[in-house]
């Protein structure tokens, strides 16, 4: 599932949430579950700024000299929630300046939203399409062009908490230079 800012209503994401609102604490379905053709990004290939639901990939951090404490370490976005934190506003804000007038001036990024592995398969994907739009329409505001991000979902398939802590870490959106 690709989703593009401007492809799918707000209508129809709104609807979407609203109908698997129900569906948030449905047990998880089984790992063969439908499966989306997108690249997944393992949590070890990040680091983030505390606390945050953001999550910088090592390669921008290090191309942009943003410094970023381990993911483990950052609270992510509360369950079923799509608002940015004062402090991921901050992590995107770096982030576009480095994108927009900094070293890496005219690269593009990708936005990946997940979720922790409760609840539907297709409302997560919603959900995690909601967490990166939220960022992308962040990111929009501070100047960087549309035709700059890529928002897509994981939704659950790359979750791996077991725990509270363990889904913290699941819900977030992954910011990964192009």
């Amino acid at each position: 599932m690709n989703l593009h800012r401007g492809l799918v209503s707000p209508a129809l994401l709104t609807a979407s949430l609203l109908a698997g609102a129900g569906c948030a604490h449905n047990e998880p379905r089984p790992a063969d579950a439908t499966t989306v053709e997108v690249q997944a990004v393992p949590v070890t290939a990040a680091v983030v700024v505390q606390p945050s639901a953001v999550v910088v990939s090592r390669e921008l951090a290090t191309a942009c000299g943003l410094d970023f404490n381990n993911v483990d370490s950052a609270p992510k976005f509360d369950f079923d929630q799509t608002l940015l934190s004062i402090t991921d506003q901050n992590v995107l804000r770096q982030v576009a300046t480095c994108v927009t007038t900094g070293s890496l001036a005219g690269r593009s990024l990708a936005l990946v939203g997940r979720a922790d592995p409760r609840g539907e398969g297709e409302y997560n994907m919603v959900l995690g399409a909601n967490r990166a739009s939220s960022a992308g329409n962040y990111l929009g505001m501070l100047g960087l062009g549309h035709d700059k991000v890529r928002e897509t979902s994981r939704g659950k398939l790359d979750a791996v908490g077991t725990d509270e802590g363990g889904w913290s870490r699941d819900r977030r959106v992954d910011v990964l230079l192009q």
